[in-house]
């Protein structure tokens, strides 16, 4: 046996609206979340993994350069000696220690 209640039916799409309503709020509050989170984390500087891989390349093609720059130099200052990246470096290349003081 089925009733005609209009209170029911009007009661469901109202429910229903609401159950859309909200689910629109709360894609729109996660959007905002992420905007100010996005903001936020801006704020400390950090770098994207593309600008740490190109400084990273970078610097990997400075230290080869640096060696080959050594070996040259080596190679003029001494034909019969080329250094190895095994080489401990000379006094002079040694950074100096701080002396330590009482405080």
């Amino acid at each position: 046996m089925q009733s005609d209640n209009r209170f029911f039916e009007d009661l469901a799409k109202m429910m229903n609206g609401l159950a859309g309503t909200m689910a629109g709020v709360g894609r729109e509050a996660e959007s905002n979340a992420r905007e100010k989170f996005k903001s936020w984390i801006g704020g400390f500087d950090f770098v994207s993994r593309e600008e740490f891989e190109a400084v990273k390349a970078m610097a990997a093609a400075a230290r080869d350069e640096v060696a080959a720059l050594k070996a040259e130099l080596a190679a003029q200052k001494d034909p019969g000696h080329a250094p190895t990246s095994y080489d401990e470096p000379t006094a002079a290349a040694k950074p100096a220690s701080k002396p330590r003081g009482k405080k």
